[in-house]
């Protein structure tokens, strides 16, 4: 398997390594460079657990070669907190509207509701939902995820 040496910058480091051609960019954050917020839940982009921003946009890291992101700018769940380890204002609404439970997809919601906020400080609720669409959660029913996302928008009054 051949294999390619890339440049990225990762959470604001520049990082290079070698890959092989096939390793997904999940498996780069995850196995190469140690940051295991990003999970792996169905490998098949299905779940949004894998969810980073490349570049700004939200993708799934579990679909994308390591390869495709040669020369960019990837955050992960592990940049988007402070190393203080204060919470940003998704990470503490996620924590005062309920919108956690097991924790397993909570770095892929916080990652696409950051992404989302930045586009859009004010998104009614069909734009929240629509963000949201493409992440999955066993546990919350979706309700305390929703009220997060709504504690936070600019000047918009929200229903309960």
């Amino acid at each position: 398997m051949s294999e390619h040496e890339i440049s990225v910058v990762v959470n604001g480091a520049r990082r290079s390594v070698r890959v092989p051609s096939r390793l997904s960019l999940a498996d780069l954050l995850r196995d190469k460079l140690g940051l295991t917020g990003t999970h792996l839940g169905c490998e098949h982009g299905a779940c949004g657990a894998c969810s980073v921003l490349v570049n700004g946009e939200v993708v799934r890291a579990c679909l994308m070669f390591a390869v495709q992101v040669d020369g960019d700018e990837v955050t992960t769940i592990e940049g988007i907190g402070s190393e203080d380890g204060v919470l940003t204002p998704v990470q503490a609404a996620f924590r005062d509207c309920h919108g956690l439970q097991c924790g397993f997809c909570t770095p892929g919601f916080v990652v696409t509701v950051t992404a989302l906020l930045e586009r859009n400080p004010a998104p009614d609720d069909g734009e929240i939902r629509t963000a949201l669409s493409g992440n999955l959660c066993r546990c919350t029913g979706y309700q305390g995820i929703i009220e997060a996302v709504r504690s936070l928008r600019s000047g918009v009054e929200h229903a309960d």
